[in-house]
């Protein structure tokens, strides 16, 4: 028996990637170097809607890096989105 990946159960794309971060808390994790803009975060929103429809008790979360406009975080956080900022070790 094949095991199922999260973005199957959860229904979104394949090249969507989901990791758990902790009990009923899921990330979208989008590690890009272009600016996430609105229609990003519009995608967002549909995507944890989707894993909403699944797990209503799942609380989802998105990891980036802090190349995301402003309006994309408020529209995240309207939705109930928290926005995790992956840094980059290397960096100093």
């Amino acid at each position: 028996m094949q095991l199922q990946s999260l973005s199957e159960r959860y229904g979104v794309d394949k090249r969507t990637l989901l990791e758990y971060v902790g009990e009923n808390h899921i990330a979208i994790v989008k590690i890009v170097k272009r600016r996430l803009l609105v229609d990003d975060a519009k995608n967002f929103v549909e995507i944890a809607k989707k894993i909403k429809s699944v797990d209503p008790q799942m609380k989802v979360s998105l990891i980036c890096t802090d190349n995301i406009c402003s309006k994309s975080v408020a529209l995240l956080e309207q939705n109930g989105i928290d926005v995790l900022l992956q840094t980059d070790e290397m960096e100093e």
